[in-house]
């Protein structure tokens, strides 16, 4: 390690000191900004919003610590805002128990204190620039993960292994406290293909003899108090994190009846001009926090089955909700972020504080509502419509599917408002290619009808066409539509998830 090197690591591990008001914060953890800088509506990029129009205060128009890597040209490379040194190339997959014996072995750039990084850490690292893609795309060229792939080796799975392209999960040294499926131990990991943390099998995934999951890894150092909140009661309403210099309202939107029935629930149109509107503990500059600002207050120690409580610090309230079989769990909170996925932006992040739930099917298709990827993970809602229409979730986990969220008001910190952008990219137009928004597997571009949700079905492996095998299953597959699980398959079935989703503000009842 040359001295330059020395320096530089012990200069990027030096807190720096930011003021807000009266409190002096010092920033041990310095959130990262997350890198989106265009804005959107319920489905497509729009000019930055003024401050009296609709989608005013997303993402885009605050931007926080602007991300800043160098290559250190051994292997390594530097954050320049968190002061963490990662390895930037993963290597092969392991498995999460390769993955933690793997960091005391590690000599990249003649360093031997490597470890396994928290959820915390691998997840400064997320951008969301980034955009999901069709998992069943087979060519990547032109697919825009969420990482900076100028300074990481970041892979997408190998479809000629039979993976999918979204199968580039990272492992992290943070187990759920919990367990997800039917009793499974867990990781929380980060997935920079998809956008999305999520629960992961640390072992064989509950199926005795079948074999470990694999994940790449990127081993970190450096900054040993990344991650680690320091919060403070101000006495007033407010929560002060200290390790962040980020100011947190104590309650949530349930407590201050937002929405129009009094329950803190809201769309993402209306949690933005909610929280923009707000009044609270004597400020009126709240804003709604961006998926890496509202993921820094996870408590990954706590859970409702382990604590009987959100994963939060409990000097925080938390309203509980009730989930689809009465039982008590707690809010997913809206994020300010856009989740871009084949070209759309119908979709916003949350981030689960209480049990992460999906509809997941046993063989006899009976369905059971499970965590199935954890309180503290994040994933994405529709930003509008109704939720009725997806009873059964949405994905292969069977993702539970809100559109009415909760918000957690944050102010403070680094996020200079911006009111204009860059030139806005064209309308996503039909591809006619296979793909990720092609007229093969995968359906059409955004803004046009996919596939028809019966071939859809029936075409299990995702061909764009219906073999003899499929057609002997079709039978089982067609329950899939039968959402409400009455045996027929109503108009509303046929039409389909991938139809364009119910619009506006007016909230289902």
């Amino acid at each position: 390690m040359s001295v330059r090197s020395s320096i530089w690591s012990a200069f990027l591990v030096v807190l720096t000191v930011a003021c807000s008001g009266s409190i002096c914060l010092a920033q041990d953890y310095p959130i990262v900004d997350t890198g989106q800088e265009r804005c959107f509506d319920n489905r497509f990029e729009i000019e930055y919003p003024r401050a009296d129009e609709a989608f005013f205060g997303q993402d885009a128009q605050y931007r926080g610590n602007r991300p800043a890597y160098r290559d250190n040209g051994d292997g390594t490379v530097t954050d320049l805002v968190t002061g963490l040194i990662w390895q930037k190339d993963p290597g092969p997959k392991k498995t999460f128990k390769e993955a933690v014996a793997g960091a005391a072995a590690g000599k990249v750039g003649g360093f031997d204190d490597w470890r396994l990084p928290s959820i915390k850490e691998l997840y400064s690292l997320i951008l969301f620039s980034g955009e999901d893609t069709n998992p069943q795309a087979t060519d990547t060229s032109d697919l825009n993960p969420f990482i900076d792939t100028k300074y990481f080796g970041f892979v997408y799975g190998d479809p000629a292994k039979g993976e999918r392209v979204i199968d580039s999960q990272m492992a992290t040294s943070t187990k759920y406290v919990s367990t997800t499926m039917r009793g499974n131990e867990t990781m929380f990991g980060v997935n920079f293909a998809d956008g999305r943390i999520k629960g992961y099998p640390a072992g064989s995934g509950g199926r005795p003899g079948r074999p470990a999951k694999g994940y790449y890894v990127f081993y970190v150092r450096g900054n040993p108090k990344y991650g680690k909140n320091d919060f403070h009661d101000n006495n007033d309403g407010t929560i002060a994190d200290r390790a962040t210099g980020l100011i947190w309202a104590k309650v949530d939107s349930g407590h201050l009846e937002a929405g129009e029935n009094k329950d803190g629930k809201l769309n993402w149109q209306q949690a933005l001009r909610w929280v923009e509107d707000l009044e609270y503990a004597g400020h009126s500059d709240w804003r709604l926090p961006n998926a890496k600002e509202l993921q820094s207050v996870v408590d990954y120690t706590r859970s409702p089955d382990t604590t009987r409580s959100a994963a939060i610090d409990p000097l925080f309230s938390v309203t509980p909700i009730r989930d689809a079989l009465d039982k008590v769990n707690y809010p997913f909170y809206w994020s300010s972020t856009t989740h871009k996925r084949m070209g759309s932006g119908e979709a916003a992040v949350y981030v689960a504080f209480g049990r992460s739930q999906g509809w997941m099917s046993n063989f006899g298709g009976q369905y059971n509502l499970l965590d199935v990827h954890g309180a503290g993970s994040q994933r994405s809602d529709p930003k509008a419509g109704d939720p009725s229409q997806f009873p059964r979730g949405r994905g292969p986990q069977g993702d539970v599917i809100e559109i009415y969220n909760m918000v957690r008001p944050v102010r403070g910190g680094k996020a200079n408002s911006h009111t204009s952008g860059p030139e806005l990219l064209p309308r996503p137009t039909m591809r006619r290619g296979p793909g990720p928004g092609g007229m093969g597997p995968g359906g059409m571009g955004p803004g046009f009808h996919p596939m028809h949700p019966l071939i859809k079905t029936l075409d299990a492996n995702g061909d764009g066409q219906i073999s003899e095998e499929e057609i002997d299953g079709a039978a089982a597959a067609l329950d899939k539509l039968d959402r409400n699980g009455d045996g027929k398959l109503s108009r509303d079935e046929l039409r389909g998830e991938g139809a364009p989703p119910f619009g506006g503000n007016e909230r289902p009842r």
